[in-house]
């Protein structure tokens, strides 16, 4: 088999997983909304269980969910028939994955579901199945045809499809924002791109805020102790006047003999660049390449003339934003 028969077949997979969710799409109706509102609405865990692919599927599935602030988690069939039973409550939602409905497996989790009230979501393929009859909400894939014809793998994917579009649909009906999700994801590289400006910025005593009639030869001594190579100036009611940064500083020591005698504010550049605390890193990054400068001013847009943090550029980067 040549290399362009490989790819002949791989088109045919691709082509018979596209139809299937086609198929899919156009087969959601009242009960996809009634799945919604009712994961939305549960006070306590979203269980899912499946056997053999379509228990890969619902691992992912309860991931995905516990990842946009439902939480969830897997439950193993066979284990389940061992103790693992305990871990369902009546205030659970057990959302249940099989492409036959049938899988004898299943049978005594979905007998525990009924005998005790817990609402089930059946994701089946056949009506007549035992999960089908037994479901309070009903999610039928449409009838698929499998590549090779008796591999999962169309059926594998309307699950996964829909498994996704249950989570979003739910995140969204939650208002789940991007907030939300940097706290869940604190690590890695989704969670550093979510930092905000004031999750990572200089504050407090750290900032090197100085009065604007203060003179240089003693705001040298605060802009090295600070070691942010820039100095914040300020009128007597703390409001931020200028920026002094240590290129400003050199350039004015090469002009004038009297530089250190002078007050801040002779020298300072007026209204710096400013940035809210609540907008992301990533945007003060773009600002400081734009502009060309190592430093913001991170204000709280309520009160724009306070400056309660500083931005330097290294910390962003060490922060692995990008």
């Amino acid at each position: 088999m040549g290399k362009r028969k490989f790819i002949s077949e791989a088109k045919k997979v691709i082509n018979l997983e596209i139809k299937a969710l086609q198929k899919l799409k156009n087969s959601l109706n009242s009960s996809f909304n009634s799945a919604i509102n009712s994961i939305t609405n549960c006070q306590s865990k979203v269980i899912l269980c499946g056997v053999g692919k379509s228990g890969l599927i619902a691992s992912k599935i309860a991931a995905t969910l516990a990842s946009v602030g439902t939480p969830s988690f897997y439950l193993s069939a066979s284990e389940a028939s061992h103790g693992d039973l305990g871990m369902i409550s009546k205030k659970d939602i057990l959302i249940i994955i099989s492409n036959s409905g049938e899988t004898a497996e299943l049978k005594n989790i979905i007998q525990f579901a009924n005998r005790n009230r817990i609402l089930l979501i059946g994701i089946v393929s056949k009506v007549d199945s035992i999960l089908y009859k037994a479901s309070d909400i009903k999610l039928l894939i449409p009838k698929l045809v499998e590549a090779g014809g008796i591999v999962p793998t169309s059926s594998t994917t309307a699950q996964l499809a829909l498994g996704d579009a249950l989570a979003i649909a739910t995140m969204q009906n939650k208002k789940f924002g991007k907030s939300d999700f940097k706290k869940l994801h604190p690590a890695g590289s989704l969670g550093a791109q979510l930092k905000t400006v004031e999750d990572i910025m200089t504050t407090g005593s750290k900032i090197p805020f100085v009065n604007e009639n203060t003179k240089m030869n003693k705001a040298l001594k605060t802009i090295t102790e600070k070691g942010l190579g820039i100095l914040i100036i300020r009128d007597k009611n703390k409001n931020t006047k200028g920026i002094i940064t240590d290129g400003q500083i050199r350039r004015f020591t090469q002009k004038k003999n009297n530089f250190q005698s002078l007050p801040v504010k002779k020298i300072m550049t007026k209204k710096p660049i400013s940035i809210d605390k609540n907008e992301l890193a990533a945007k003060a990054l773009s600002i400081m390449n734009n502009k060309k400068i190592t430093s913001i001013v991170v204000v709280n847009k309520k009160k724009p003339l306070k400056t309660i943090g500083v931005l330097h550029i290294h910390t962003i980067l060490k922060a692995n934003i990008s």
